[in-house]
């Protein structure tokens, strides 16, 4: 939520923050939430009694699997010792890719509780396994399965008890602590407090243990007040407790979205570093401190455990509120996990490896669709250019001083009173013609859409909404739920509501059809900045939705609350591929999202400030996204808050070129920080980074092939990359960009001169920029770090492409030459691709594709030394399969035919060659420097084609 810095009605400046600071008191803590309050009481009393307290929760032998041992899975009876008449089902399912699903669900109660949240997230029915083996006795089942059949799922009885196994280690155990409690539903009357009784000698415990197990209060049950709002929980109790523990696994990432280190720190035991949970719960917190376990604007409820012999995950498929308790203890991590409401459905993800576990969670949430190319050059944004002539001016002012740019963006008030589609025609009388002339040097504008529609029925997409009856209600369940944001009186479209889905598509459209109102006034090209979609409603609770507001299908908010953000974004997606046809790749930006939001576009870390801090920390928040399998993000250079001194603003323009999305932003009461307006040098230093990101462009969409066919982030940090090597497990400041080679340190403190970068292996390193060969000693790298300087190091083995002629925006580049960098590694040996379409359509589905590996193969000479490189390329798409009907004279292929390799730059060549030839025979133009004990070869103009397989033959004897 931004600061009311734009003036706006009196009524509505009533509800915005006074103050530039976090404020604390407007967001629950623990201690403030009824429902976790009673977890982190369970978890103190069992904690306690751990000698002699065990779950109440046990279940019926599958006695059928001694039938059918081969089956994926069985769906058994659950029983509560506290509360026998109470009726509850577990299923155990094992997926062909070895993915292990526990559910478990209240049956025959007085309601029913929210299931669907998976429906949700989940790309589609994931296959079973075929290949289970089940034995069963008296106390347990017992499932082999796996490739290497190394893996064994154990299920205990009574209690009841999940285990993952690999190679006779433990990996995940599901209430080995006993915390299971899945809160019935009841009645008022059936909810008397348990009798605290004791028995002479005995304990409550062994008296009583359902008063023990749920306390002797009805703490929150019914209802809970917070500030000045009452929510009226007229379900009653209804949470879920599960403990989950990584035995032999001390490092746990994920569980996104979080200002604090990648790996997770305690917040519970001796070695807590904060005293609160984390908490998922999307919020629109506002300037959110740098360090901290306070809830954000996403949620993903998907957690990463690793070793240096495995990695494992767990995803917790809930949509309401959640705290989870983390204890780093002995050897491994326990963790607790409290959600408000929903059923246990956990999914189980083995690996070993991290790459099997991206690929797992991918095979069930999807991966990131290629975006479109334009979308990975610089966004410029501002709250807010004011009109049409200011983006006209800032457009100029880019040309004139040669910074490439390739989207302009546009806040809230392009929009008449805040009626998003509907433009304020005294500022913006021409918003077509804009956007054309920002579109004809192949540009783009991105316009925001947030989900609060303004309560007037002059507005047609409320009125068309209100019509529709698609609109949230209030607690009654009748009528429009009404609260307040930037418009003033606001109603939210219910995304979960089939009716609105269409609608919503329809307002996109850039021609009337049918005689609907539809937003005319764009154009097909035009990207879209979806904010606010927590949702943000500035006079609710935690500045929020009430939970007690009804959505379709008669759910609660409180049930489905951290999905809303990404249905919003979901639908925006479709409508703005729908816009055209054949589709064309859309842009869609979010601030809010859940697990599977990745399908639908980029998220950013929201509303930062601009201090060295949340530079630092915004490192690691896009890290952790990548963990929870949205790779396509960023934080906002500059911080949205504040006006960073020059030295700060050039060190953040550096952590955007080297993040997935990269965009600069402001709050409206900041001065106006477009790279155009710096002083010398800083000016020419930030013109260098950009010109470095665009040169850099294939790259990054070569990266984003991968990720978008495998789900392994774009950003790599080192366990990600080194997974036995222990002492990477916690690094967070540097990372590797995709399986580019490119290795990274963003400096993010004021003064710095020098950095250490940590080498995992005993491999060469070239400085990307003098080329200077670099061996680690005690796996460092010492780099200079001035502020023209950037620490980037191209790791031993890599082949890096770019395209170095500048250009104003990342189309004009379509037919600019490539320049290899081949850093050989300590064997003389190197690898790299090159993946390219047309950057908009969906014609790679199709085979319409270039993609080309590159080889060095060094062979031995007659001494010690290399005595012949061989440097290639290769049809990869030839010989792979994810790119449809693959023919290397498609139609892309043949418009880029043109394309031609321009240099070859050969990093770690001893000695000078004696000849550089194509295979074919014909001798290249050359130049070879030696320089420390590593010599660089630049070959000039080639005078090979990009499309073509060519080979280069170096001679060095």
């Amino acid at each position: 939520m931004r600061s009311p810095g734009f003036p706006g009605t009196l009524l509505l400046l009533l509800f915005l923050p006074t103050a530039l600071a976090f404020k604390a008191p407007d967001f629950k803590t623990c201690s403030q939430s009824g429902f976790c309050r009673r977890g982190r009481a369970l978890s103190a009393r069992a904690q306690e009694s751990s000698s002699s307290w065990h779950s109440p929760y046990s279940i019926d032998p599958p006695e059928f699997l001694a039938l059918t041992p081969r089956s994926p899975g069985f769906t058994t009876n659950v029983h509560s010792s506290i509360h026998p008449n109470v009726k509850f089902v577990l299923d155990v399912i094992i997926h062909e890719d070895g993915v292990v699903r526990v559910r478990m669900d209240e049956v025959d109660g007085l309601r029913k509780r929210y299931d669907e949240a998976a429906q949700w997230a989940l790309v589609g029915e994931p296959l079973l396994s075929s290949d289970v083996h089940w034995k069963v006795d008296a106390k347990k089942a017992k499932a082999v399965f796996g490739p290497k059949k190394d893996m064994e799922l154990v299920v205990d009885f009574n209690p009841l008890k999940i285990t993952l196994f690999r190679g006779g280690e433990e990996q995940v155990v599901l209430n080995g602590r006993g915390l299971l409690h899945m809160e019935h539903f009841r009645t008022k009357e059936d909810s008397k407090p348990a009798e605290h009784i004791e028995g002479e000698g005995q304990s409550v415990l062994q008296v009583n243990p359902a008063a023990w197990f749920e306390g002797d209060a009805q703490d929150a049950f019914w209802d809970e007040t917070f500030s000045t709002w009452t929510d009226t929980k007229p379900k009653g109790p209804e949470s879920l407790s599960l403990d989950i523990t990584f035995p032999n696994h001390a490092h746990v990432y994920g569980i996104t979205q979080h200002a604090t280190n990648l790996s997770l720190p305690s917040t519970t035991g001796p070695t807590a570093k904060y005293t609160d949970p984390f908490r998922l719960y999307n919020a629109d917190v506002f300037e959110y401190l740098e360090d901290s376990p306070v809830s954000l604007y996403g949620s993903i409820p998907l957690m990463h455990a690793h070793s240096a012999t495995s990695t494992v995950a767990v995803f917790n498929a809930l949509a309401s509120e959640t705290w989870i308790d983390i204890a780093h203890v002995e050897k491994g991590v326990e963790t607790h996990w409290i959600s408000e409401s929903g059923i246990l459905d956990v999914f189980l993800l083995p690996g070993p490896t991290p790459k099997d576990v991206f690929t797992q969670y991918a095979h069930l949430t999807g991966t990131a669709p290629l975006p479109a190319h334009w979308s990975l050059g610089y966004h410029q944004c501002r709250w807010n250019y004011v009109s049409s002539d200011d983006i006209r001016g800032v457009q100029n002012r880019f040309d004139e001083d040669d910074f490439p740019v390739d989207v302009f963006w546009l806040d809230i008030e392009y929009a008449e009173d805040h009626r998003y589609f509907m433009w304020n025609k005294k500022t913006f009388p021409d918003p077509v013609e804009m956007t054309r002339d920002v579109e004809a040097v192949e540009r783009k504008m991105v316009v925001i859409i947030d989900p609060h529609l303004k309560r007037a029925n002059d507005y047609p997409v409320y009125k068309r909404a209100s019509e529709l009856g698609v609109l949230v209600k209030p607690k009654s369940g009748e009528g429009e739920y009404e609260g307040w944001c930037w418009p003033g009186s606001s109603s939210w479209i219910d995304f979960f509501h089939p009716g609105s889905w269409d609608f919503w598509i329809s307002l996109f459209k850039t021609k009337t059809i049918d005689g609907q109102w539809s937003w005319t006034e764009s154009t097909d090209n035009v990207g879209i900045w979806n904010d606010m979609n927590e949702p943000s409603v500035f006079n609710g609770p935690e500045i929020t939705m009430p939970k007690d507001n009804v959505h379709y299908g008669g759910w609660e908010h409180r049930d489905v609350h951290n999905i809303n953000g990404m249905l919003f974004a979901n639908h925006t997606f479709q409508a703005a591929e729908a816009r055209t046809d054949p589709p064309r790749r859309p842009f869609v930006l979010t601030r809010a999202f859940y697990a599977g939001s990745q399908r639908f576009g980029a998220m950013w870390t929201g509303d930062n400030l601009g201090t060295w801090e949340h530079m630092a920390v915004g490192i690691k928040m896009v890290l952790a996204n990548g963990v929870g399998g949205m790779p396509f993000a960023g934080s906002d250079v500059g911080g949205f808050f504040g006006n960073p001194e020059p030295e700060m603003l050039v060190r953040w323009y550096v952590v955007g070129a080297f993040s997935p999305f990269f965009r600069a932003h402001a709050h409206i009461d900041t001065k106006r920080r477009e790279p155009y307006l710096l002083d010398e040098p800083y000016k020419s230093l930030v013109r260098d980074i950009l010109r470095l990101r665009y040169s850099m462009l294939p790259v990054w969409y070569t990266a984003f092939r991968e990720t978008s066919e495998s789900g392994v982030p774009i950003l790599r940090p080192q366990y990600m990359m080194f997974p036995e090597d222990e002492a990477g497990f916690g690094i967070d400041d540097q990372y590797y960009v995709g399986s580019s080679g490119l290795l990274v340190k963003p400096v993010t403190q004021k003064g710095v001169k020098e950095v250490s970068v940590y080498i995992a292996e005993d491999q060469v390193y070239y400085d990307y920029f003098t080329n200077h060969a670099h061996r680690p000693k005690n796996r460092h790298i010492t780099l200079p770090a001035n502020l023209d300087q950037i620490p980037l190091l191209i790791r031993g083995g890599s082949i890096i492409s770019t395209r170095e002629r500048p250009r104003r925006s990342s189309p004009l580049m379509k037919h600019d030459p490539f320049t290899l960098r081949i850093a050989l590694d300590n064997t003389g040996n190197a690898r790299g691709e090159v993946y390219l379409d047309d950057g908009e359509t969906y014609g790679y589905g199709r085979g319409d594709v270039v993609w080309r590996g590159f080889g060095a193969e060094s062979v031995k000479g007659k001494g010690k030394g290399i005595g012949m490189v061989r440097i290639s390329s290769v049809d990869l798409a030839a010989a792979g399969t994810e790119v449809g009907a693959y023919n290397p004279g498609n139609e892309f292929a043949r418009s880029v035919g043109d394309v031609r390799v321009e240099k070859l730059v050969v990093l770690g060549l001893r000695k000078k060659p004696s000849s550089v030839a194509l295979e074919s025979g014909r001798e290249l133009e050359w130049e070879y420097a030696l320089e420390g004990e590593a010599g660089v070869l630049v070959v000039k103009d080639p005078a090979v084609r990009v499309v073509d397989d060519w080979a280069v033959v170096v001679k060095l004897e």
